[in-house]
């Protein structure tokens, strides 16, 4: 019975086959496998499934599955070839040669196989011709590298030369093969900083993606000396090093999302303990007095980047333990420093935020109540270890990690502040002569009031102490914190009218000062950071938000900082322009429940007068007028652990508030907010491939946004119009699905969408015009325009006008 249904699913995948449908084919030929013990029916459902293969470009599958044919029956000619074809795509071009040569012998007069074995013949002798000058321009490449008399001309060619190969995959195969890591090796011992990047470049290039070669590279140059490499003060060469890193941890977790086979997967069985050894190295980093900033940075984003897991759906959180239980208190240390005090670790001005970051990520990465638990007592044991009577260095130390962990996991943090003498050391240090103290709390006091609920003691014992230190100090460093403090507690009411915490006007003044403190050049870039911080407060005040928009050398101030190399300051602006746009979520006012909470004597929220649809349109043309999108393609280009979802997602609600109005769109691409296009145009990635793909999802948001963002790449660039035809055969059916959507929004995109195509080209407007698109575009044309359809139905029309430019319809008499 087994035999004969193994029959019947065989005849069914190959009625699937002839319609294509090489999936479903598949399915039906890995059943029947499962019911016959017949070898020589076994021998067809493994060649028709590696015909399969073949066909969905599953090469590895369907070279496997013709071996096991050929292993049934040694001469079956169609298995031999299908493993040919398989293996040729592969690379495998000598295997696939000897394939064809026995599939030539048992049928002599086939010109196929007489025309592949030709074609195979010719590749191969071109495979060993590339070969074996690679060899000796490998060899050459060195020899000349390792000459202290060679011309610097030359060495220079020869550096570049060598980098270029080692990113393509056969280039990497020689270097590695023709002793080339031993040489590399030789490179690095040279100390000469331009020799070392190249060696470190080549290195990085031959690790990508590939396991074997990352985990010998890795056990050739070892752990220990390529941290000593990353700790060095040269920015380019510790940058070039944490590439390299992060190239062998993606070869060894598998994150590079290649195909691993034979050999190489053999290879490497378990790479835990490689990874491990690099996690423990990078932790060891962070509290290395002779890692300069830069190296401190690099190191913690390899950890924030590699460490927690990328999908919470994911059950294994060990990495983050294994951090958690041997290096969290030395992050908790780097949080924690102080700069100006002596015993302060060489810092930039971004490490202490990606450190803070790090703690959050991690925190976050964990699955229950025990691990949390675990966390904030190591947290709290590091904390109070620190605090001594006899050694202010050490107190300051413990509130400057206090107010880290604030600015990470805002809710440790708030247990933290609970704990026995914290409070009281933030009101001592403030009183403190030191200017350090006083910063530390001040700082302190402002990462303590982020929420309104939260801030009630700040609120109540906080702003009489800024008040003071804001009044009698001199320091213009502890003047502008202060005030910040201020500015965040006056804005503790958000953008409700009716919840103003200070009297009115006193906001306007604190804003005014804080732009004064912005266009100071005289003032550390540091310091002025803060006076971003209190804007980015305060501009939820639609009176402030209105002046700072017309102060254009202020704006113009903060755009200058967003470009600076101190990326702490990227949250501050793109929540200050969020604000100034309003491009922040509105909750739906509904009127019902607004006359009950009034006649219940319930607070309800007032919209200020200037936050009212023209103001918005007003200000985001002074935005623009300013400079606002040479800001913004800064700030998302950053590489940098700190720009981070949260900020991406306020980079990208400003973009959307200044692309609202069509008319400004040209003012955006002049400014440079078009250039992000020309990543959609480059060969070699899926980027287009992937909204055109998000464009079909079932997702009414995703389909939304991805069809708003194909309609403006299509508008912007011709070439993504025949692009977006090629990479995927379901393009013309999700723009069909697009251009019915009864979400008028969604249905709007899609019909610009389906204009842009007909514009860009006749042949293309006449696939078009044959599919059933042509149909669909008639009956929303045709159909009697309201209020809320007008858009739609117009943008059919003009596509039904352009089909009629080309003569493919004519109107209807």
């Amino acid at each position: 019975m087994a035999e004969v249904d193994a029959v019947q699913l065989k005849e069914e995948g190959n009625r699937h086959f002839q319609l294509q449908d090489y999936k479903a084919a598949t399915k039906s030929y890995s059943q029947a496998l499962k019911l016959t013990k017949d070898k020589a029916l076994l021998a067809t459902l493994y060649r028709n499934r590696a015909a399969c293969g073949l066909k969905m470009e599953s090469y590895v599958q369907a070279a496997s599955d013709a071996s096991k044919a050929i292993d049934i029956n040694s001469s079956d000619i169609k298995a031999l070839y299908r493993r040919c074809q398989a293996l040729e795509h592969l690379g495998k071009l000598d295997q696939a040669f000897k394939d064809v040569q026995r599939c030539a012998t048992l049928e002599p007069w086939n010109q196929n196989f007489q025309e592949t074995l030709r074609r195979l013949s010719t590749s191969i002798q071109e495979q060993l011709r590339v070969q074996f000058s690679t060899d000796s321009r490998v060899q050459k490449m060195f020899e000349i590298l390792l000459d202290e008399n060679s011309e610097a001309e030359k060495r220079e060619k020869a550096v570049n030369n060598l980098i270029v190969l080692g990113r393509e995959d056969a280039g990497a195969e020689r270097i590695f093969q023709n002793n080339g890591v031993a040489l590399l090796l030789q490179l690095l011992d040279t100390k000469r900083p331009e020799l070392v990047l190249a060696a470190v470049r080549t290195l990085s290039g031959m690790c990508s993606g590939h396991r074997a070669r990352a985990t010998a590279v890795l056990h050739a140059v070892r752990v220990d000396r390529l941290c000593s490499l990353m700790a060095v003060e040269n920015q380019e060469l510790s940058l070039a090093v944490c590439n390299l890193l992060q190239a062998i941890i993606d070869s060894l977790s598998g994150e590079d999302k290649r195909e691993h086979r034979g050999k190489e997967a053999a290879l490497v069985l378990d790479t835990k303990k490689d990874l491990k050894l690099i996690t423990g190295h990078l932790l060891d980093m962070l509290v290395g007095k002779k890692v300069s900033g830069q190296g401190r940075d690099q190191a913690l984003n390899l950890l924030t980047k590699n460490v927690p897991r990328k999908d919470l759906a994911v059950h294994d959180n060990s990495r983050t333990i294994y951090v958690v239980d041997n290096g969290l208190r030395k992050i908790l240390k780097v949080v924690g420093q102080v700069p100006d005090l002596p015993s302060c670790l060489p810092l930039t001005d971004n490490t202490r935020m990606l450190a803070s970051i790090l703690i959050n990520k991690l925190y976050d990465d964990l699955r229950c109540d025990p691990e949390r638990d675990h966390f904030r007592k190591i947290c709290e044991e590091y904390i109070t270890g620190k605090f001594d009577p006899q050694d202010m260095d050490k107190n300051v130390n413990a509130i400057q990690t206090v107010s880290g962990v604030l600015q990470g996991p805002f809710d440790l943090g708030n247990q933290l502040l609970g704990l026995k003498g914290v409070m009281e050391m933030m009101v001592a240090l403030c009183g403190s002569e030191r200017e350090q103290d006083q910063l530390v709390a001040v700082e302190a006091l402002i990462h303590a009031s982020t929420k309104l609920s939260r801030a009630s003691f700040i609120i109540t014992n906080g702003v009489s102490l800024l008040k003071e230190i804001y009044k009698t100090t001199k320091n213009e460093k502890i003047k502008i914190r202060t005030l910040v403090g201020l500015c965040k507690l006056g804005s503790a009411g958000g953008t409700d009218y009716g919840l103003r915490q200070f009297a009115e006007g006193s906001t306007e003044k604190l804003a005014k000062q804080c732009r004064k403190w912005l266009c100071n050049k005289s003032i550390d870039t540091q310091t002025r950071r803060w006076a971003v911080e209190g804007l980015a407060y305060l501009t939820l005040d639609a009176d402030v938000k209105d002046d700072f928009v017309q102060d254009i050398p202020a704006l113009q101030a903060m755009f200058e900082l967003a470009k600076t190399s101190d990326k702490t300051i990227l949250y501050s602006v793109a929540t200050a322009l969020v604000n100034c746009s309003n491009s922040y979520d509105v909750k739906e006012v509904i009127p019902e429940l607004v006359q009950l909470a009034k006649f219940s004597k319930q607070h309800v929220p007032e919209e200020h007068p200037k936050d009212k649809k023209d103001f918005i349109d007003m200000r985001v043309k002074r935005l623009l007028k300013a400079g606002v999108i040479s800001a913004l393609t800064c700030m998302v280009k950053a590489d940098s652990a700190i720009l981070t979802s949260q900020t991406k997602e306020l980079l990208a609600r400003v973009f959307l508030a200044l692309c609202d109005n069509p008319k400004d769109r040209g003012t955006i691409v002049a400014q440079g907010g078009g250039k992000v296009q020309e990543r959609f145009l480059a060969d070699g990635n899926d980027r287009l491939k992937l909204v055109v793909l998000l464009c079909g999802e079932d997702d009414d948001k995703v389909q939304n946004a991805a069809a708003g963002a194909l309609a403006m790449l299509t508008t912007a660039h011709k070439k993504l119009c025949f692009k977006m035809t090629e990479v995927t055969s379901q393009w013309l059916e999700i723009l069909q699905r697009l251009c019915l959507h009864d979400q008028l929004s969604v249905q709007h995109r899609g019909l610009v969408i389906a204009y842009n195509l007909l514009a860009a080209d006749a042949e293309l407007a006449k696939k078009l015009v044959e599919s059933e698109l042509l149909e669909i575009l008639t009956v929303v044309g045709k159909q009697e325009p309201d209020e809320k359809t007008k858009e739609v139905v117009q943008t059919a029309r003009e596509c039904l006008i352009k089909c009629m430019d080309y003569g493919f319809i004519k109107p209807v008499a």
